[in-house]
């Protein structure tokens, strides 16, 4: 094929013709007979795609009021793209989830949308030990029902008792304790299809980040609180004896959550044996009742397991009853600790 010019600028494309010799003849062949129809293909050759006819030039004002509509149409083509690109709205209604979490685009980096996606995975824990009843809370890991919370919480425990989000109770046993890091995994009996929790990197995690805390203070189960990460790598000393420091729910309970914090004892006497570990600070509001959940990021994937928290006693000493409720001052287990005990409690650890 040869490509042959107008003087308009446009081409259309034109077959070399066979030679008397059986060869073709040479890249510019002599005219046609008679002028060939306007636009159309030479006679003989194959239809290709039309080609559309030269258009006049505009001048002067009509040109002027093109090029303004063209810009305008290019500015308004932009405008969307970057509505599109800022509010993540393609047009499409149907619901999309962030890459690798459960929260949903629209709802990225919101407290209603963490809110919303997690909360499923967070349960309320009722222990029962010969001293009485405590109340904790949990993060649902798996779907049939294996929960990590604290060791404070479920330690001694002679039943225990968990209940949804959608209100459900099931009774569950303890599988693994580590109270070094005072962590526990529990699982429910004849449990299935629960939402598990997305679990983040904790390693990632930056001072300011702003955090949710979901679980069950004060037995209000699934409060929601929001803060940020003051601090990390806190140096946070707790009980490991069974039953120290439980948190302890009604009259008389005082609200017991003892832990030891830059040398002073906070909420109670923690006791003889005691354990330090490596801490998230956060200052979302965290009461007896949160521990053993959640501090979740803004992509809906938990970085902690709520395990202590600095309340004042109505005195304003330091190591009161801790009646006073949160004062900005908590801290969680990194989850990157948790996943790393995960196969040691599955084993069915016991220290």
């Amino acid at each position: 094929m040869t490509e042959s010019f107008r003087h308009s600028g446009e081409y259309h494309q034109q077959q070399s013709l066979p030679g008397h010799d059986g060869g073709t003849q040479g890249a510019y062949p002599p005219p046609p007979a008679h002028e060939p129809k306007p636009w159309g293909p030479p006679a003989g050759a194959h239809a290709g795609p039309p080609v559309a006819a030269p258009r006049r030039r505009l001048k002067g004002p009509a040109a002027l009021l093109a090029a303004v509509a063209v810009a305008a149409a290019a500015v308004g083509g932009g405008t969307a793209y970057a509505v599109q690109t800022l509010t993540g709205h393609d047009g499409n209604t149907a619901a999309k989830n962030v890459n690798g979490t459960s929260v949903s685009t629209g709802s990225k980096g919101t407290v209603a949308g963490v809110a919303a996606a997690v909360s499923p995975s967070i349960v309320e824990i009722n222990a029962t030990t010969g001293s009485g009843e405590s109340t904790g809370s949990g993060v649902i890991v798996t779907s049939d029902g294996e929960i990590v919370t604290n060791n404070h919480v479920v330690s001694g425990a002679t039943s225990i008792a968990v209940r949804t989000s959608d209100g459900k109770t099931y009774q569950a046993e303890t599988v693994g304790t580590d109270s070094k890091k005072d962590l526990a995994l529990i699982k429910l009996k004849g449990a299935s299809g629960l939402k598990a929790a997305s679990l983040g990197d904790s390693d990632d995690v930056k001072v300011g980040d702003e955090v949710v805390a979901i679980g069950s203070p004060e037995g209000l189960t699934g409060t929601v609180t929001s803060g940020i990460v003051s601090a990390l790598d806190r140096d946070v000393t707790v009980s490991a004896d069974p039953g120290k420091g439980r948190e302890r729910q009604g009259p008389g309970g005082g609200g017991g959550w003892p832990f030891e914090f830059g040398g002073q004892e906070f909420n109670g006497d923690t006791g003889a044996s005691k354990t330090t570990y490596k801490a998230l600070q956060t200052d979302a509001s965290l009461n007896p009742g949160n521990s053993g959940g959640a501090l979740i990021d803004m992509n809906g994937e938990v970085i902690g397991i709520n395990s202590a928290m600095y309340a004042p006693s109505s005195g304003g000493g330091a190591g009161g009853s801790g009646d006073s409720g949160s004062v900005g001052l908590g801290f969680a287990i990194p989850v990157n600790t948790v996943k790393a005990d995960l196969a040691k409690l599955r084993a069915g650890a016991a220290d």
